[in-house]
């Protein structure tokens, strides 16, 4: 478990955990390691806990496991209120310290669980924040890229198959060759999402020509293993050189990156991420006539409710009768 989450990543943190016992070590440890599978997930969690025990240090009682009680609890969300972190981050916080106080309460490490009785801040969201394109700006910034190179075969690619399938960023830099596979004459995009969720969908004929330049270019039909979109060495970016390519995984701060360098060279004036492009897809979709229900189950949503925040149809009838205001 020490190699998910290395005993150094406690070595600076404050004394309720670098003086805790043998038995609580463990505790903590089992709860990173074994109970939070997702790394993206674990990380944030670390973050949650070292930040509440670093608060509850300076404050009678917060400097002890035992003694740390829901009064610590309620400060540390007034105070994260107070500088100003939004309502979704306190809440996720909490949820952090809410489940690892249940793993110690269950291991007898604390007596009761402090945060089980602390009420996070309200929050109601139907419009989600994401950036969306449209279909015009998504089809200029897929054009404005120089496919005469590799990497511009790569970034092609990575962006069509988000804006197509509707995947997150994360299923995508994890696809390897062998989950792209022919069925009915059709490639198909087996995902893997959040939560071990395994998700197989077919390739929009502009994605399979897309994928197919892309993986024919680079040399990787025969590297069943190997990852799809992957970081480039330094030998540069030849459209006939596979070997160009480190083998490592695209990761997800890289492929930000890039998104911001292909959007600023298209001429967007639109900011994007890498959510951009999934929600620019399923607005695309639903805006020619698509349902909501199936376009949720294209995104593998389990709630249609998820879906909604992803649907900015909404924006053009609020634009229209905006512009009625004719003064």
């Amino acid at each position: 478990m020490s190699e998910l989450v290395p005993l150094s990543a406690f070595a600076t943190w404050p004394p309720a955990i670098a003086s805790a016992s043998p038995e609580a070590w463990h505790a903590i440890l089992q709860f990173f390691a074994a109970e939070i599978r997702n790394p993206n997930t674990r990380r944030a969690y670390l973050r949650a806990a070292r930040d509440f025990f670093e608060f509850a240090a300076g404050r009678k009682g917060g400097n002890r496991l035992d003694t740390i009680n829901s009064l610590h609890i309620s400060a540390w969300l007034e105070a994260m209120n107070r500088d100003g972190l939004s309502a979704p981050t306190i809440k996720q916080r909490l949820a952090a310290m809410r489940m690892l106080f249940q793993s110690l309460a269950r291991e007898r490490i604390v007596p009761i669980n402090p945060a089980s009785v602390v009420r996070g801040p309200k929050h109601s969201v139907k419009r989600g924040k994401t950036p969306v394109l449209t279909a015009e700006e998504a089809r200029q910034l897929l054009d404005s890229i120089d496919t005469d190179t590799l990497v511009g075969l790569r970034d092609r690619a990575l962006i069509a198959t988000m804006v197509y399938s509707f995947a997150r960023i994360s299923a995508v830099t994890s696809l390897r060759v062998e989950d792209l596979f022919t069925q009915n004459r059709r490639l198909w995009l087996r995902l893997h999402e959040k939560g071990g969720k395994r998700h197989e969908i077919p390739c929009h004929h502009t994605l399979e020509q897309y994928l197919i330049a892309y993986l024919e270019a680079a040399e990787l039909w025969e590297t069943p293993k190997a990852f799809v979109f992957q970081t480039f060495s330094r030998v540069g970016e030849r459209k006939t050189a596979g070997r160009s390519l480190s083998g490592g995984h695209l990761p997800q701060a890289t492929a930000w990156q890039m998104l911001q360098r292909r959007a600023a060279d298209a001429g967007l004036d639109t900011a994007v991420c890498n959510h951009t492009f999934r929600a620019t897809g399923i607005t695309t979709y639903l805006k020619n006539s698509g349902t909501l229900e199936r376009a949720a189950n294209m995104a593998n949503h389990s709630s249609t409710r998820t879906t909604q925040l992803y649907d900015r149809r909404p924006d053009d009838v609020t634009l229209d009768e905006v512009e009625k205001i004719q003064i």
